[in-house]
């Protein structure tokens, strides 16, 4: 509702406004930006704002021809909803309506809803645009912004969007880099520990070496695998000590290691604590058997006298 109030006096470059029946949904105008192909047109669209909003970006969707755009499609900026990670809870509307205009000159490159179009048919379309009438809104191009004029509100306009185009892009750029950069980081830690148990092999004896290729496979399996798997430490046991290693160990573990079978055989351990309750309750158990038969007894002596 504040947004509502801030752009309901259109300008000579922007306006916007909610539908009377949905708050979520608004349409917009936005002027070409001059010197460009889009000089002299007038396009009109629409905002669609989620229901986090503004913790989430809106979703942009141009209803007039610009040969920029796709019409009717929601379009792939770095402030609309296909980059929430770009997006910032700090922008607007209005931050949104500067993005358009500032990034109407820029080349689509292939990205969702963007157009590729010749400057003749885009100036040809620009003319068009001005006879363009929404019955969604009921908005007229003619009529809806106010006329274009040189002073220094519209000159600062212009900049503004440009510069905000400028550094949205660069932004996306940043971060396109930076998720970029963390597969090859974890690529070559993979390589790094393969390696370095590959060369932990190379000091084993002869008879452990033969081994030593089922074990590369089974390390090579384990670092191709997810990070997660990565985060998680080998044990002790899964790698084959080195010969000094294992003349140091004891013979008892070594006993223990080979038979795994002997010891899941053996039996549990008794817990004190379980031996001495059932001491107790065999004691309570018989106290009770003796009180029976004491009982019995003094009740037939009584009885026969």
């Amino acid at each position: 509702m504040k947004e509502a109030a801030e752009l309901k006096d259109p300008t000579d470059h922007y306006h916007a406004q909610p539908l009377e029946d949905n708050l979520f949904e608004w349409h917009f105008t936005v002027r070409g930006p001059p010197d460009s192909d889009f000089n002299g047109g007038i396009y009109h669209g629409r905002i669609v704002l989620p229901p986090e909003y503004p913790m989430k970006p809106p979703s942009i969707i141009l209803l007039t021809s610009n040969g920029r755009f796709e019409v009717g499609k929601k379009i792939c900026l770095s402030i609309s909803g296909h980059h929430p990670e770009t997006w910032q809870p700090s922008w607007s509307i209005r931050t949104a309506l500067l993005a358009i205009i500032g990034f109407m000159p820029t080349k689509g490159e292939g990205a969702i809803g963007s157009l590729d179009y010749t400057p003749e048919e885009r100036k040809a379309l620009a003319k068009k645009s001005q006879d363009f009438y929404c019955e969604g809104c009921g908005a007229h191009m003619k009529t809806v912004l106010h006329p274009l004029t040189l002073d220094s509100n519209s000159s600062r306009a212009d900049e503004e969007a440009k510069e905000l185009a400028r550094q949205i892009s660069f932004k996306a750029e940043v971060n396109s880099s930076a998720q970029s950069t963390t597969e090859p980081l974890k690529t070559s830690s993979s390589n790094h520990s393969f390696a370095t148990v590959e060369s932990q092999l190379e000091d084993l004896p002869r008879d452990m070496q033969e081994e030593s290729p089922q074990v590369k496979a089974e390390i090579q399996n384990t670092t191709v695998s997810s990070p997660e798997e990565h985060a998680q430490p080998v044990p002790a046991g899964n790698i084959p000590a080195s010969p000094r290693r294992r003349r140091t160990q004891p013979q008892s573990d070594r006993r223990v290691s080979a038979s795994p079978g002997l010891t899941q055989a053996q039996p549990p351990r008794m817990n004190a604590g379980s031996t001495i309750l059932i001491v107790l309750l065999t004691l309570a158990l018989a106290v009770l058997l003796f009180r029976r038969i004491y009982l019995a007894n003094n009740y037939i002596f009584d009885y026969e006298l």
